[in-house]
């Protein structure tokens, strides 16, 4: 199975928290947390379309003047995603700069944000590169299971944890995963390309089966079609499982309420990311500091099942000894197995 979606942290597991995911297909990205963003390409960044940000500490919300220094002088709409209090963040962010000149640009950068305001609602605001970045008010937006981003092929799920400050975590959710069978395509004589695409569109949108579909694609011979059933090219060359998540959890202390929201969220991971900030031999400090042990993180993981798990966020403290988090994480994670998970 190629998977929809493909993380990587942004940095180091020391350096500021970040997670760029790339989505096969789409030609589109989505970032988890806007951290120092310089070891990103720029072409990578200008792939990004959503944003979601856990919380405004500078660690975590730094890099937004990198990426509004890329996107600036480009046509692009951005969205992003926060906690309460987040758009008047941006918003003053935005208002640090001059923008006398911008209302000439032949382009305009977009940004649409959105903040959590309580567990059932969100509300929006829009901000525009030629109007000089003023603040306009969107519509209260109501919240069904804290589902942020709901589109045709993923969604976005986050729930509220507790930093001393509200801090969201995210889970990132494939619907159904299409995986296309090669052996068939070869049997029909039918090539791989854009069509592929275009036909796991057609059928996640629920396009009727009797619907003719057009195959295309080209060689050196020049342009060549066939036309099929949309039903029969499911059938034939398409098999349905579930679908991967990817939960991103960072900067919460260790208390039953956490505990039981980010267990919930991650409960059943493809690929759990994880703070493992102190050593439990530290764990006081860590109390003290609203974050995680690496124990705690591995014990989380486990409890949620998660299938493959990745810390982040390590205290510099640690970093003459960088080992150490990873291996408190992982005795906690496959405590009672009788090894270490795949």
């Amino acid at each position: 199975m190629r998977p929809l979606f493909h993380p990587s942290l942004i940095n180091d597991p020391f350096g500021d928290p970040g997670l760029y995911i790339d989505c096969l297909h789409e030609r589109r990205a989505l970032l988890f947390d806007l951290g120092d963003l310089r070891n990103l390409a720029t072409r990578k960044l200008l792939r990004v379309s959503d944003v979601f940000v856990s919380h405004a500490h500078m660690d975590h919300f730094i890099g937004f003047d990198w990426l509004l220094r890329i996107c600036l002088g480009r046509s692009r709409r951005i969205r992003l995603y926060g906690p309460p209090g987040f758009i008047a963040q941006v918003e003053h962010r935005l208002a640090a700069y001059t923008w006398n000149l911008v209302d000439s640009y032949e382009t305009d950068l977009t940004f649409e944000v959105t903040e959590l305001v309580d567990d059932s609602q969100c509300r929006a605001a829009r901000f525009r590169c030629q109007a000089g970045f003023r603040r306009g008010d969107g519509q209260m937006v109501s919240l069904d299971n804290g589902v942020l981003l709901d589109e045709q092929d993923f969604r976005v799920r986050c729930t509220v944890l507790d930093h001393k400050t509200p801090c969201l975590a995210f889970a990132l959710e494939e619907k159904e995963h299409i995986n296309v069978w090669k052996n068939r395509l070869d049997e029909l004589g039918l090539p791989t390309g854009p069509w592929l695409t275009e036909l796991r569109h057609a059928v996640r949108a629920g396009r009727p089966e009797s619907e003719r579909f057009r195959v295309w694609w080209k060689d050196r011979t020049g342009l060549h079609e066939r036309f099929y059933l949309l039903g029969e090219l499911k059938r034939e060359i398409l098999r349905f499982v579930p679908g991967q998540r990817v939960v991103y959890v960072t900067d919460a202390v260790f208390h039953a309420e956490n505990v039981e929201r980010i267990t919930a969220l991650a409960a059943g991971a493809d690929v759990l990311f994880i703070e493992a900030t102190f050593l439990q031999a530290d764990r006081e400090t860590a109390a003290a500091r609203f974050h995680l042990t690496a124990e705690q993180a591995g014990e989380l993981a486990r409890r949620a099942g998660a299938k493959n798990v990745v810390p982040f966020h390590g205290s510099p403290r640690y970093q003459d000894t960088p080992g150490v988090l990873f291996e408190e994480l992982m005795r906690a994670y496959t405590r009672g197995t009788a090894g270490a998970r795949s």
